[in-house]
């Protein structure tokens, strides 16, 4: 056999496999396929648990709307706080049409979280997921009641995490979730939920006239939010005045001072005359404890913050550049 032919026989046989190797991957087909799926099957595990929310409100006519959604079999909903603030009366749309009348258990503003109890029992309960565990770039799926166009699905990724907005009672809000999952005004109270089907957060804003600029409420504030509104009827805590955003710790720093968190608060704004500017606390600063206990983020730092905490001189462990120290902060009981 001569060279020539040897050598295009060679090439061939490279040319036949590389081509088998390419028909054995997906093509966009079977991607968008896959995508599909996902939403689709996402969609069917949340909607049985999705409402309307239609409000009553004084000295407002035709009164307003926004989108809630089931987490207990008896009835309860979680929405955010603006849509069912100071309204005199609540209605309920499910997916199947069925309508009944809510109630407001507790809402808490600074989170622009509510709780309402549905007049119906027997209700199917969204599963309540992580917003802790999220990454960037996953999947994010929004379902509500935009311009009262009921049970719409929007869907993109998770854009970022640990923003920072500001709530309506003017308290900085944290670990905020940004998606690029359209919301419009009535999607608000709405579920964010992943590729499981699962609620990671509560739609609660958009930027406009940007586009693509969405916002919601974690679900693990959401949580601890809910459990404090059915146990008091409001949250009750405390403050230390600083505005801050999860972050991780350079691994340097956690092998050489034997941390047993990976993560912390950077403090991004500090109030004048506040605990923290008392405390001697900086821009910059990484909170790592308060009260000798761990502090990973900002759910974990608000949970410490409660009402317990007000008035007492608590050890708070920073990490300032590559220095740890020890500061002394009183918080101040936060008035309702």
């Amino acid at each position: 056999m001569s060279e020539s032919v040897s050598l295009l026989l060679d090439l061939t046989t490279e040319t036949q496999q590389n081509s088998s190797t390419h028909h054995s991957q997906p093509d966009d087909a079977s991607l968008l396929d896959a995508y599909s799926s996902a939403v689709t099957q996402a969609v069917e595990h949340v909607s049985p648990s999705v409402v309307k929310i239609d409000v009553e409100k004084p000295n407002r006519r035709g009164g307003g709307s926004g989108s809630g959604f089931v987490f207990t079999p008896d009835g309860l909903v979680m929405t955010n706080s603006h849509v069912v603030h100071e309204a005199t009366n609540i209605h309920l749309t499910f997916a199947d049409g069925h309508r009944t009348s809510a109630l407001l258990v507790g809402e808490d503003p600074d989170t622009d979280t509510a709780v309402l109890r549905a007049d119906a029992t027997a209700l199917v309960p969204a599963i309540l997921g992580q917003s802790r565990t999220l990454k960037v770039g996953q999947l994010a799926i929004a379902v509500g009641n935009p311009y009262g166009f009921q049970f719409t699905v929007t869907a993109g990724v998770v854009s970022a995490l640990g923003r920072s907005m500001r709530a309506a009672s003017g308290r900085m809000m944290d670990e905020i979730i940004q998606t690029d999952a359209a919301l419009n005004p009535g999607n608000s109270g709405g579920p964010l939920v992943n590729s499981l089907g699962e609620v990671i957060g509560i739609n609660t804003a958009t930027i406009l006239p940007a586009q693509g600029l969405c916002f919601a409420i974690g679900i693990d504030t959401a949580k601890f939010v809910a459990s404090q509104l059915l146990q008091f009827g409001r949250v009750r805590r405390c403050w230390i005045g600083i505005a801050g955003q999860n972050v991780p710790v350079p691994r340097r720093l956690v092998y050489e001072y034997k941390l047993p968190v990976s993560t912390g608060v950077l403090v991004t704004d500090i109030q004048d005359a506040s605990p923290a500017s008392r405390a001697g606390l900086q821009t910059g600063d990484v909170i790592i404890a308060f009260a000798s206990k761990n502090v990973a983020g900002i759910d974990e730092l608000h949970r410490l913050l409660t009402a317990d905490a007000a008035l007492l001189a608590t050890s708070l462990t920073i990490l300032r550049g590559v220095q740890r120290k020890e500061l002394t902060v009183t918080p101040l009981a936060k008035e309702d």
